[in-house]
């Protein structure tokens, strides 16, 4: 299937709905705190989609289970890799680790990144997951390149993460993003220079990392969303909507004040 090319009109409609999305992720990040329940924050992120007129792409989304997501946003806590679903029973406390995944729609188009926090004082190796998953999605952006394939994205974040000693989820990966939250191409985090689709300007390609603690394997819990880590362990994900121009890659998930 080809990777939709944005035209000018949907380019401007997507850097909208980005820099909702990305504003959104910074003020939910303010109130990832201690005492805080996985609830609570879904219920804010609710109210911050619904004030900016944009709408959550991922509430009632189905996927192969056919459960419709029941929450606004996605709030992995510690071992749940991505697709976490707030809970009056998850209560943050110091030295957890949260992704916040913010997806929205608006005006037709969708903006998608993803962040993971500290709560308040966390283990040094866990700290160093954060670091090194963040300082990959950049090194990932920095491939999306016009010329390149989307293999060289892939075999970057490979070779940083593995060279830290961590794990890569193979099972959910990266892709493409428009009109529809899931666009081709698929981007996984690990892979081989030179192969895959040739990256040209106008795609919109949401690049995510999610690295594990321990092992790469990962396995769904009971509810039929969430993805935990196989070892328990800790996971890690951030997440940016690139725009590709035949300048560079141009990151849309910032807040409008930052852009």
């Amino acid at each position: 299937m080809a990777i939709p090319i944005k035209n000018a009109e949907a380019i401007r409609r997507m850097r909208e709905a980005c820099a909702i999305a990305a504003e959104i992720l910074a003020k939910l990040k303010e109130q990832a705190r201690p005492g805080v329940t996985t609830y609570d924050l879904d219920q804010i992120g609710r109210d911050l989609i619904a004030s900016y007129g944009a709408r959550s792409a991922p509430y009632g989304y189905r996927h192969g289970s056919g459960r419709p997501f029941p929450a606004y946003t996605c709030l992995s806590v510690n071992e749940e890799v991505v697709h976490g679903i707030g809970s009056l029973k998850r209560i943050l406390r110091d030295g957890d680790i949260i992704a916040l995944d913010v997806t929205v729609e608006y005006n037709g188009y969708i903006g998608d990144n993803a962040i993971t926090v500290p709560i308040g004082h966390i283990a040094p190796r866990v700290a160093e997951l954060l670091k090194v998953t963040e300082r990959a999605l950049y090194i990932g952006i920095e491939q999306a390149q016009v010329g390149n394939r989307i293999g060289d994205i892939s075999h970057a974040i490979q070779v940083y993460v593995e060279a830290h000693g961590f794990g890569i989820v193979r099972e959910m990966v990266g892709h493409g993003v428009g009109q529809s939250m899931h666009e081709e191409p698929q981007i996984p985090n690990f892979g081989r220079k030179g192969t895959g689709e040739k990256i040209k300007p106008g795609m919109t390609l949401a690049i995510e990392p999610m690295v594990n603690l321990g092992v790469h394997q990962v396995r769904t819990l009971s509810d039929g969303w969430t993805i935990v880590t196989a070892d328990g362990k800790p996971s890690a994900h951030f997440e940016h909507t690139v725009l590709t121009t035949d300048s560079g890659p141009e990151i849309l998930t910032v807040p409008r004040a930052a852009s």
